[in-house]
């Protein structure tokens, strides 16, 4: 019996012995698997479109359903290729400190793949994997605010300014941290974008909503608010699971390799984070509405969700679980005291998109100091730089549009429903329009 348990462990050890001895990838390997990282968590950020579209279209009312779907693939496809003509150099070629190459970008892996084969480190991946994971961020940005001005802004109006937003506004700031510029020099902390992508698109949100203004009849003379239920809650909050499970991309791919063992650990770490700082997100918006309203608000629930997945962000990584517990659930509560801070300010949001992406935002960039030895000046003056550019840009690109375009539709439209008058197809023409 010993000698055929001997004989087995001296076969398995025959046999795992090749494996043991390429443990550590080499070179090619590790490239490999680099750029398989960004490709596949790459095209699970890109089903966030799908759960932005979904999670909007059933905020809004039936008759504004088809605009929205509209709006949410026309501006993941306008994003693509702006970020792909110029906004992808802007962000990470020749950064000056604040600035970008307004060169075209194009694919090039010659310094590493050459006719004499793969000559790079382990540290490498393709070009384009990374343009692909890049722009996939990008377009998340733009569908922040989508959401937000809902129902009451000119379809081609928002899709420019959507070009604008993903081609210029967007890749500047972000140059400033993720391409190399003054805010990285500074150590700021920013791990996947709760600042340079959710705040960003939060701010340009922001002065959107309060730009174009709110949606007719929202707010009466007396300043009273009139609810205006969305069209299809369940829509909604399978939009919420999508953008949840796209979240893993979103987060689990910023760290940027996956050629070694301690790379796959930390992106598993990170997915665990992610995942309790959603989950208590959810149940701090149930516990904190059954509390405040007497009911659970469905809707907040699904906001808090996102409010902690925004929180944890920033840095998804060094937290213990238990700490982005915390974090996803301080990040809910802030949504569930904005929204209806937002409403008494006269700011229609129609998705919570501003309290989601921008307060939540906030929130986990500032947090960031819980896990890191990231400073909390530094982290302030990155989120009010970053805030206050794309304030700047937004409120001038705003007002351009509005003296050039128009921003909304007059007052008949609007009521009609801007499936209409905008696109000339109704989401459920079997139904009764809302009014």
């Amino acid at each position: 019996m010993l000698k055929r348990i001997s004989l087995l462990s001296a076969l398995g050890v025959a046999i795992l012995a090749p494996f043991h001895a390429f443990a550590a990838p080499d070179a090619e390997t590790a490239f490999i698997f680099n750029s398989l990282s960004f490709l596949v968590h790459g095209f699970i950020v890109m089903l966030m479109a799908a759960g932005f579209c979904m999670l909007e279209v059933g905020l809004v009312r039936s008759k504004n359903a088809t605009v929205q779907s509209t709006k949410n693939i026309g501006l993941y496809s306008i994003a693509g290729l702006m970020y792909g003509l110029i906004g992808y150099n802007l962000m990470y070629m020749d950064v000056s400190g604040y600035i970008g190459s307004f060169a075209l970008w194009s694919p090039d892996d010659s310094a590493v793949i050459t006719d004499a084969g793969f000559e790079g480190d382990a540290s490498g991946y393709s070009s384009s994997s990374d343009w692909f994971f890049q722009m996939v961020f990008v377009a998340a940005a733009a569908s922040i605010v989508s959401g937000a001005v809902a129902e009451r802004v000119k379809l081609t109006t928002f899709l420019v300014f959507s070009a604008i937003l993903t081609g210029l506004i967007y890749p500047i700031q972000g140059s400033w941290t993720w391409g190399g510029g003054w805010l990285s020099e500074m150590g700021f902390s920013d791990f996947a974008g709760s600042t340079i992508v959710h705040s960003v698109g939060g701010w340009a949100a922001l002065t959107g909503a309060i730009i174009i203004g709110a949606r007719t009849g929202k707010f009466g003379a007396d300043g009273s608010i009139r609810p205006m239920p969305g069209s299809n809650l369940p829509l909604a909050t399978i939009g919420t699971f999508v953008l949840w499970f796209g979240w893993f991309g979103f987060n689990g791919g910023s760290q940027l390799a996956m050629g070694s063992a301690a790379d796959v650990a930390a992106i598993a770490n990170i997915f665990v984070n992610t995942n309790m700082a959603a989950a208590s997100g959810v149940v701090v918006a149930i516990i904190a509405t059954a509390i405040l309203y007497g009911k659970i608000d469905l809707t907040m629930a699904l906001n808090g969700a996102l409010g902690g997945l925004v929180a944890i962000t920033a840095e998804p990584l060094a937290p213990s679980p238990l700490l982005a517990m915390l974090i996803g659930g301080v990040g809910s509560l802030l949504v569930v005291f904005t929204v209806p801070l937002l409403d008494r300010l006269k700011i229609d949001d129609v998705v919570g998109a501003i309290p989601v992406h921008l307060v939540s935002g906030i929130w986990g960039t500032l947090a960031v100091c819980l896990s890191t030895d990231a400073s909390v000046v530094t982290q302030l003056i990155g989120i009010v730089s970053i805030g206050a550019f794309v304030v700047v840009t937004s409120t001038a690109v705003w007002y351009a549009l509005k003296m050039l375009m128009g921003l909304r539709p007059d007052e008949e439209e609007e009521l009609s429903g801007l499936d209409i008058t905008e696109c000339g197809l109704e989401s459920y023409p079997d139904f009764i329009r809302q009014t």
